[in-house]
C-alpha cells in the first residue's frame, strides 16, 4: 500500500529547504528591504511635510501683511490724489468765480452807462416830446 520512502522523503526535504533559502535570499529579504526603504522615504516626506507646513505659514503671513500694506498705501495714495484733485477743481472753481464776478461788474458798469446814455438820450428828445404832445393837445 503506502510505503514511505526515505530518499525521496530525505530529497523532498533537501529540496524544500533549499527552495526556502533561495526564495529568501532572492525575493525575501530584497522584497523588506524595499519595504523597509519604503517605509523610511515616508516618514522623511512626513517630517518634511511638517517643516514646510512651517514655511507656508510663514510665507502665508509674510504675503498677507504685504498685501495688508499695498492696501494701505493704496488706500493713502488715492486720499491724496483725491485731496489734489480735490483741491485742483476748488481752484479752478475760485478762478471761475472771480472771472464770472468780474465780468458781472462789467455787465452792471456797462448797464449804468447805457442807462445814463439812454437818460440823456432821453432828456435830449423831451423838447421834441413836449412839441409833439402840444400840437397833439391843440388838434383836439
Amino acid at each position: 500500500m503506502l510505503d514511505i520512502n526515505p530518499i525521496l522523503l530525505i530529497a523532498t526535504l533537501i529540496v524544500f529547504l533549499t527552495l526556502i533559502v533561495v526564495l529568501n535570499s532572492w525575493l525575501y529579504n530584497p522584497l523588506f528591504s524595499f519595504m523597509n526603504k519604503r517605509d523610511e522615504d515616508i516618514k522623511r516626506d512626513l517630517s518634511k511635510i511638517g517643516s514646510n507646513d512651517d514655511e507656508i505659514n510663514e510665507l502665508h503671513s509674510k504675503a498677507e501683511s504685504i498685501i495688508m500694506n499695498a492696501k494701505l498705501e493704496a488706500t493713502a495714495l488715492r486720499e491724496k490724489v483725491i485731496a489734489d484733485a480735490k483741491e485742483l477743481a476748488d481752484s479752478k472753481l475760485e478762478a471761475k468765480r472771480a472771472e464770472l464776478a468780474s465780468e458781472y461788474l462789467e455787465f452792471e458798469q456797462s448797464l449804468a452807462n447805457s442807462k445814463e446814455q439812454l437818460t440823456s438820450d432821453l432828456m435830449s428828445q423831451v423838447p421834441l416830446f413836449k412839441e409833439a404832445v402840444k400840437a397833439k393837445f391843440s388838434q383836439i
